[in-house]
């Protein structure tokens, strides 16, 4: 197999944007120069990732994640090096199959995804057979048409208890991994298929990838209707969100994601063109899910059931949210509808209107807190009460509280300083931490010395011209991480002329803590021009550091030193080192 070049690699490199390609993965936002997000390789609240389009590098000023285009693509992929170049340049139109091997690292699951991947086709072949007439009719008189069916790969288990089972067996599957999949338990001796005579929904991970199914029995019989894949190596329903791969294009597009509890609003929502939708697999909102939903888009729905327990979840999920600094606006329909039976019944029309009037979170707590309390007994207005000024507890807005608080004043007749009073007692209210003074240390002017060292980097960086003045002066740098990455440099541009700090990231490859260093040093705010004179400056800087440094080893020397003869030789090269000053 052909190797990739060096330039093969930088074709591949320079044929796609890396604003274009984080921008699939997080929202971004133009700030001046550069476009910035919340960095996806830490947890954070305000966006302090910078993307680059004019250097095509990103660099986060909260953990220090930096690199290009194809760094990103592992780090985010957890990918390996050949398999981020061969996604983007499959995204770039660059056929490079017969020159790379794409075998990664770890493919301990490999096995499980072909289980699914063969389980899958199996389903959607059984629901287009006159077997699967029966299933396809229900799925038929439901409102879902061929397309749909087709596009969220629903397919049917037969009535036949081993039926997939012997077909994954004869495909060369063990018996462990068959029920590790979770599609085949073990009676004595004995394996069969878990699900039999149902209507199978596929679940996907965050990748598009099936992992698990939803089976739905469809027969009119007291049976559990639904039964889902055990939890899996590969499937952990607290990790996903239904339809992911499909509603994250379409939510960075228009910056709103919508939240539904179970997949079959998801379906009914696309099928009538509502495509940024998921659902929450049937789990109460996760840290794992928040930190998916965050990178989404910043406008979040909540549309759950319109019944009880709906509104219950509506306020533990918001609530949930609003703990990873996510303020949801919230739909409630009408008649304890679920988004599935709203659309089918009321219309399109009507739903996209929900859509467009939402709820602030705060209106549907209100709301909600007012829910079956007697207005005319003392111990319901102070729970309301009370209730509402925990939910203001988590509102920054001065004003804001302000006019909830006269509203609540007015409307019951209570002083607004009683109101403000009891706001600041509620236990949920944030105690204010002391005023940390940060500890500064005397650093003895070596500040200078690290920005002369960061600078001369910054331009090496960009010049062969700068490099070759660094090796003539033979200039050695404060810190050892930096004269590790001026080797590097000097290394680069020997045997390739030119550098380019993106294509040089790349050489760097699995250098992770100079490829941090880069980033730091190419996202400082300088001119990309330079004078020889200004190189030449930093230059002395580092030299004078360097002098210094000598000076202050050979007083100690000279101080620590019995033996005359070799306190005056130290004395003389102090001497010498003075006359450089």
């Amino acid at each position: 197999m052909a190797v990739l070049t060096n330039d093969e690699i930088t074709k591949i490199r320079t044929s796609v944007d890396i604003v274009d390609i984080i921008g699939e993965y997080i929202p971004l936002t133009k700030k001046g120069r550069n476009f910035f997000g919340i960095c996806p390789f830490h947890e954070e609240n305000t966006p302090s990732m910078s993307v680059s389009k004019e250097k095509q590098i990103y660099k986060c000023f909260g953990c220090g994640a930096s690199g290009n285009v194809i760094t990103f693509v592992m780090s985010y992929e957890k990918m390996s090096f050949p398999e981020a170049i061969y996604k983007l340049a499959t995204k770039a139109g660059i056929a490079i199959k017969d020159k790379i091997s794409l075998k990664g690292p770890d493919n301990r699951y490999e096995s499980l995804f072909n289980i699914y991947n063969i389980s899958t086709k199996y389903y959607q072949n059984n629901i287009n057979t006159t077997k699967g007439t029966h299933g396809k009719n229900y799925l038929l008189t439901r409102q879902l048409t061929d397309d749909i069916i087709n596009e969220f790969q629903i397919g049917l288990a037969l009535d036949k208890k081993d039926q997939l089972t012997t077909l994954l067996l004869k495909k060369g599957f063990t018996p462990k991994e068959l029920i590790t999949s979770g599609l085949t338990n073990q009676n004595h001796d004995k394996l069969n298929d878990v699900f039999i005579n149902r209507i199978m929904f596929p679940l996907w991970d965050i990748n598009g990838r099936v992992v698990g199914y939803s089976g739905r029995y469809y027969f009119d019989q007291d049976i559990a209707k639904y039964i889902n894949t055990k939890e899996t190596p590969i499937f952990k329903k607290g990790l996903l969100l239904y339809n992911y791969h499909r509603a994250l294009p379409v939510a960075r597009q228009t910056n709103t994601i919508i939240i539904v509890e179970g997949f079959m609003d998801v379906i009914r929502c696309y099928s009538i063109g509502i495509k940024n939708v998921v659902a929450l697999m049937g789990t109460s909102i996760t840290k794992e899910q928040a930190f998916l939903i965050k990178k989404m888009a910043s406008k979040v729905i909540l549309c759950f059931d319109g019944d009880e327990a709906g509104a219950r979840a509506t306020l533990s999920g918001g609530n949930e949210l609003l703990k990873y600094q996510i303020t949801p606006l919230v739909i409630r329909l009408e008649e304890e509808f679920d988004p599935d039976d709203y659309i089918t019944t009321k219309g399109e029309t009507k739903f996209r209107k929900k859509l467009d009037n939402p709820l602030s979170l705060l209106d549907f707590k209100f709301a909600y807190y007012r829910l079956n309390k007697d207005f005319s007994n003392s111990d319901d207005i102070t729970k309301y009460i009370n209730e509402v000024l925990e939910a203001l507890v988590d509102i920054q807005d001065d004003i804001k509280q302000e006019l909830i608080l006269s509203k609540l004043s007015d409307e019951f007749k209570i002083s607004l300083p009683t109101l403000k009073e009891q706001l600041l007692k509620s236990p949920n209210k944030p105690k204010e931490s002391p005023l940390e003074v940060p500890m500064v240390t005397k650093r003895k002017g070596i500040d200078k010395y690290l920005k002369a060292e960061k600078r001369l980097l910054y331009y090496m960086l960009k010049s062969a011209e700068v490099t070759r003045l660094f090796t003539i002066n033979g200039v050695y740098l404060p810190t050892n991480e930096a004269r590790l990455l001026a080797n590097e440099i000097i290394y680069y541009i020997k045997h390739e002329g030119v550098i380019n700090s993106a294509d040089f990231i790349t050489y760097l490859n699995d250098k992770s803590d100079l490829i941090k260093l880069v980033g730091e040093v190419v996202m400082q705010p300088l001119k990309e021009e330079y004078s020889l004179e200004e190189i030449n400056d930093y230059i002395k800087v580092i030299n004078d550091y360097n002098i210094q440094k000598e000076i202050d080893r050979l007083m100690n020397l000279i101080n620590q030193e019995v033996d005359i003869d070799k306190k005056v030789a130290y004395a003389e090269a102090l001497r010498q080192l003075k006359v450089k000053e």
